[in-house]
């Protein structure tokens, strides 16, 4: 898992961070971003692609990574952002946020997908990072947690929607509620909500 962190430090770089998304599918809510720098040599074998993990064990992963962690910096696009500049360009742009919250500065930087982000920094894209580098399954971890505990916070605003249970996904549930009572403001207007016959409602609730 730090295969690419070995070539990045064996290519004279020293201080490494891995990025990475959660969130670009849902309904509904942000995509939040994060990266992670890890001490020169980091092992953890427990921590993997986010996906790969139950919610107990990402819970527990992410307590360990802030602790371990020379540095996590996290970024949000919300979903006005979202509609505004379409899913990628926001998940760029959180990703890019990211980067500039660390509280120390990457000189190499490792992204999962395809894409490299608009900094002047080294930068490398691997596709399915959160399962080849460890720098960025990290990062995976603190972006799903910290996107779950958002959209927890959602769910107290907005309870008749259930974000505590789908957390902005199209559940059967949460597609049938759209149905009934229609969006709310943290739904995603650009994702074609249409195609689920959502009531073209949008609730003003605060």
């Amino acid at each position: 898992m730090n295969t690419f962190e070995k070539r990045a430090y064996g290519d004279g770089y020293r201080c490494i961070a891995g990025v990475d998304e959660a969130g670009r599918g849902p309904l509904a809510g942000p995509v939040v971003a994060a990266a992670v720098i890890f001490p020169a040599g980091y092992q953890n074998s427990q921590i993997n692609d986010s996906k790969k993990l139950t919610a107990r064990k990402r819970d527990e992963l992410y307590k360990i990574i802030w602790d371990d962690a020379a540095a996590v910096g996290v970024g949000v696009a919300e979903a006005d952002v979202i509609d505004r500049i379409n899913i990628l360009q926001a998940s760029l742009q959180a990703m890019r946020e990211a980067v500039l919250d660390l509280a120390k500065i990457p000189d190499f930087i490792l992204i999962d997908g395809l894409y490299t982000l608009a900094i002047d920094t080294p930068q490398k894209a691997l596709v399915k990072g959160d399962a080849i580098s460890i720098s960025i399954a990290a990062a995976s971890i603190i972006a799903k947690v910290s996107r779950d505990r958002i959209m927890e916070m959602y769910h107290r605003q907005f309870p008749q929607y259930n974000f505590q249970q789908n957390k902005g996904y199209g559940t059967a549930e949460h597609r049938k509620i759209l149905k009934e009572i229609g969006m709310c403001k943290i739904h995603r207007r650009s994702f074609h909500l249409k195609n689920y016959d959502v009531r073209q409602i949008v609730l003003d609730w605060s």
